[in-house]
């Protein structure tokens, strides 16, 4: 639906969340679960999903990425087995080894992690801000003066994300460019098509050769050969 790169991702990254689960006990994103539980038990409150549309980015991080960063991803994705640990999780809740995490990131996949954290600190930045705007009250009549309350907020989001967002909340945000789905590049081009040909030609074969072996077995059968036999005697009668 999202095109051929965005489903490979997201089948990829559900793998990664399957591991995750495997090894935990519990699935990622369980934070934004309880907060929608509890958001439900608030009289009047509104729950609002503040992240940037799934398919804007990961069409925008495949953009991003060259050819072989696309397969170093893919591959380092596809064989991910290390072993995570509830200690794991918790230190990573340490700030300076969260720091380091998404150093190392940034050094290997820096485009990446512009499109997948930095981008989206700026997009949930934005919508808190949204989010936190002063709530006008209804007036009686158009001379009463205008009033207005302070709205409260609860934001829950990652913690990769939260630096980003202290860093930007002062910052005057335009989000138009980071919500543009840029052109597909020529590897990409290339890629896909390669990609649709193999599995389209593995398919063909794949039906060729069941085929192949169907029509073997039917005229193995020895019901089949004497009703081939009868068939080439009545012409000699």
């Amino acid at each position: 639906q999202n095109g051929v790169m965005s489903g490979l991702m997201q089948m990829l990254l559900l793998k990664v969340s399957a591991h995750i689960t495997e090894q935990l006990g519990m699935a990622p994103g369980g934070e934004f679960r309880e907060a929608f539980k509890e958001a439900s038990k608030v009289p009047f409150c509104k729950f609002h999903l503040g992240d940037r549309p799934i398919p804007v980015t990961f069409k925008r991080a495949i953009a991003a990425l060259s050819f072989w960063q696309k397969v170093k991803l893919a591959w380092g994705l596809c064989f991910l087995s290390d072993p995570i640990s509830k200690d794991d999780v918790e230190k990573c809740k340490q700030k300076d080894l969260l720091e380091q995490m998404m150093a190392e990131m940034i050094g290997e996949f820096p485009d990446l992690h512009r499109t997948i954290v930095s981008e989206r600190d700026i997009y949930l930045t934005y919508m808190l801000k949204q989010a936190a705007k002063q709530i006008e009250l209804p007036r009686a009549s158009e001379n009463d003066p205008r009033k207005y309350i302070p709205a409260v907020v609860v934001g829950v989001v990652g913690m990769g994300h939260v630096p980003g967002i202290e860093k930007n909340w002062n910052s005057d945000l335009k989000i138009q460019e980071i919500m543009s789905v840029p052109p597909p590049s020529a590897s990409s081009k290339i890629f896909k098509f390669v990609l649709k040909a193999t599995v389209f030609g593995l398919l063909g074969y794949g039906c060729y050769r069941i085929g192949h072996r169907t029509v073997q077995f039917v005229l193995s059968m020895p019901a089949t050969q004497s009703y081939l036999q009868r068939l080439t005697e009545v012409p000699q009668q």
